[in-house]
């Protein structure tokens, strides 16, 4: 089952071309414009990490499509 996952995985990966650390520049929505480090990689999307809650010192994390970015 572990192997059906990891190949899975890959071929995630290899569709996109983005990995786990690299950054991304959102070119729609309401964070257009925004660079972000990759958080996460998903099927149809990824989640990245945009910045640092000024007061309380979180991330702010947004999820952005495919479609919707580039490297």
């Amino acid at each position: 089952m572990e192997e059906k996952e990891k190949e899975k995985e890959q071929e995630v990966k290899a569709i996109h071309h983005v990995n786990v650390g690299d950054v991304v520049k959102a070119v729609k929505g309401e964070q257009k414009g925004k660079k972000g480090e990759v958080l996460t990689v998903r099927e149809n999307s990824v989640i990245i990490k945009i910045g640092n809650h000024p007061v309380t010192g979180e991330p702010i994390k947004t999820v952005v499509n495919h479609k919707n970015y580039k490297k």
